[in-house]
């Protein structure tokens, strides 16, 4: 397949794909050496001239995507960047589109995706959230977890897309509830971090080696993937981003969102997201989310806005 520029293109297997981040970059990638048509976009150039030189094609933007392909899939950082590539200048409702299937794949909120598709249904546009857990690594080896939302054939439509990108590939239920269990995910996710966060400042408070110490976790019963991947940030103090604390930051804000409208009580959620609030009233979203051992170490636990009681 070629990597050149293109315009509108005809062929009814290409798959448009927008977003050429860290995890995006590798996905679309997958897609292209999983045998697909794949007609990308990002608004840099660098990642543009990667996917093309590994296999995908590129549009000069995303009114040309939406104009080739009837599937488009989105791997950007929130929902306000999905909607302004929908409904900007130039973008994928402009011209004379054939997208009818928009697959969100970034962590956005359940209810908000929801009511998006709710939207664009009227409007011949079928939404399908597909959130995706596993990380960079994930991403580069095909091994991602991917929660999908939606109707069951528009699921069972992009189900080849998302198996090229992942191991494991589940609907969830309706449009949203992708995102649902993508919220759930990161709830894990950041209960972990933090209590492997605070396992190493109280071995480190009292002699022990946090190498050796998360060696042992490894070992036995406390082993995650979560650990798996954050031991070296970890035992080193050396938080260079992989995942970026910003974004489990905005996560989090999905999950106490997603609690209020089911009007359940979430203490562990409410604690770990005060204190990602404090890493990002810090300054320091843009460092690794495994930054909250270094926030412990500082003895700055508590979000301004979530105070302890006296």
């Amino acid at each position: 397949m070629s990597g050149t520029e293109t315009g509108h293109v005809g062929a009814v297997d290409t798959v448009g794909f927008l977003g050429l981040g860290a995890m995006g970059l590798p996905m679309a990638v997958n897609l292209a050496r999983a045998g697909f048509d794949v007609l990308a976009w990002n608004r840099g150039r660098p990642p543009l001239e990667a996917a093309a030189a590994a296999g995908c094609r590129t549009a000069a933007g995303p009114e040309q995507v939406a104009a080739a392909a009837p599937v488009v899939l989105t791997m950007l950082p929130d929902l306000p960047q999905v909607i302004e590539l929908l409904d900007g200048q130039g973008g994928l409702r402009s011209g004379r589109p054939v997208m009818d299937t928009l697959v969100v794949m970034g962590t956005v909120s359940p209810v908000a995706v929801h009511a998006l598709a709710e939207r664009l249904l009227p409007q011949g546009i079928t939404v399908v959230d597909a959130p995706v857990s596993g990380g960079v690594t994930g991403a580069r080896e095909a091994g991602l977890s991917i929660m999908a939302g939606g109707p069951v054939e528009a699921v069972a439509r992009v189900r080849p897309y998302l198996e090229a990108m992942g191991s494991t590939v589940r609907r969830m239920g309706d449009t949203g509830a992708g995102s649902l269990a993508k919220a759930c995910n990161q709830l894990v996710v950041a209960g972990t971090l933090v209590a492997l966060a605070e396992a190493v400042l109280l071995g480190e408070r009292g002699g022990l080696d946090p190498t050796a110490l998360l060696d042992v976790l490894a070992g036995g019963l406390a082993s995650s993937e979560v650990l798996t991947q954050k031991r070296r940030h970890l035992a080193e103090g050396d938080f260079t981003p992989s995942g970026p604390a910003r974004y489990l930051h905005k996560d989090l804000g999905f999950v106490l969102d997603s609690a209020d409208d089911e009007g359940v009580t979430l203490p562990l959620s409410t604690t770990v997201a005060g204190l990602y609030a404090a890493i990002e009233a810090q300054g320091l979203g843009d460092l690794d989310n495994s930054v909250v051992l270094g926030l412990l170490r500082d003895g700055s636990p508590h979000s301004p806005d979530r105070p302890t009681k006296d």
